[in-house]
């Protein structure tokens, strides 16, 4: 309990940090002061993750059938009217916990995934019943430490569509791609306070790809800057140089000054000779998942 707790207060604290400065007490009304206040305290709520599946729908193909669940994640202690989702058959639920199970063994034995239907599979009272028990399975897991830190956790939720994404980004259908990976990305930042700082770098790079080759530079170069600071801090230097280069060829495009990216990209790729490939990241980004 004590690490769930030190895990919200660490989120909560980052929201902190990245709110906007409250103006001076002493220039505003009632209230003003009223509505700060009442921000400041939704700010300082603990951050967690809510999981519903509200919804299912019964597939039927030439030689099977079967049950998919609309999986909702949601943010709750801050404000987040954003509603994204993915769906999943129980076949990738199942999957899925034998990945866990492998990972960590003892420390999921209170953590039971409900069990597959040998009959009456298909009554709606059924997959009601199914349906509450995985959402109440995906909130126990999440309250597991080592699961919710774990990269098995953001991989359930958004490899399929990762996966999509890049087909289609290969293929050249860029705007496909974008509807996929924006998915994934709005997945990913609302788990990123409990993952590692890179889990973000390879989608907003894909995305900013995207962007570009959709001739929509003002997009490419905002995504693109979102991506560097942590491929910096993490020493993701392929990904780094790529970035840097997309920054100052878009910047360069759009009359933005570049000097200062530029000289960072010449000193990276001094000290990391051999060591740094000269890909674009259009060519970085088409080598993942496949």
């Amino acid at each position: 309990m004590a690490e769930a707790a030190r895990d919200t207060e660490d989120a909560a604290h980052t929201d902190m940090m990245a709110a906007d400065p409250i103006p001076c007490c002493s220039s505003l009304t009632t209230k003003e002061l009223q509505q700060n206040l009442r921000a400041v305290k939704q700010q300082q709520r603990p951050l967690r993750l809510l999981f519903e599946i509200p919804s299912t729908r019964i597939m039927k193909e030439v030689l099977t059938k079967y049950v998919v669940y609309e999986v909702v994640v949601m943010r709750s202690g801050s404000f987040d009217s954003h509603r994204v989702s993915v769906e999943r058959r129980y076949s990738d639920f199942s999957r899925f916990h034998l990945e866990l199970l492998e990972e960590f063994g003892e420390e999921l034995e209170e953590v039971v995934l409900p069990g597959k239907l040998l009959t009456r599979n298909f009554c709606p009272n059924s997959i009601s019943e199914r349906r509450l028990a995985l959402q109440d399975y995906l909130a126990k897991l999440f309250a597991t430490r080592c699961v919710r830190h774990s990269p098995l956790f953001p991989k359930f939720f958004t490899a399929p569509e990762q996966k999509r994404g890049h087909d289609f980004l290969r293929a050249g259908q860029f705007k496909l791609a974008l509807l996929q990976l924006q998915v994934v990305l709005e997945i990913q930042e609302k788990l990123a306070p409990w993952q590692r700082g890179t889990l973000l770098v390879p989608t907003l790079s894909a995305v900013a790809v995207c962007h570009r080759d959709l001739e929509e530079p003002e997009q490419s170069l905002a995504t693109a800057h979102r991506a560097l600071p942590p491929a910096r801090r993490y020493g993701l230097h392929r990904y780094r140089a790529a970035l840097l280069e997309l920054l100052v060829d878009v910047g360069y495009q759009l009359g933005r000054p570049v000097a200062q990216l530029q000289g960072e990209l010449t000193a990276l790729r001094d000290s990391q000779r051999g060591e740094v490939s000269c890909c674009s990241l259009k060519e970085l980004v088409v080598r993942e998942f496949i």
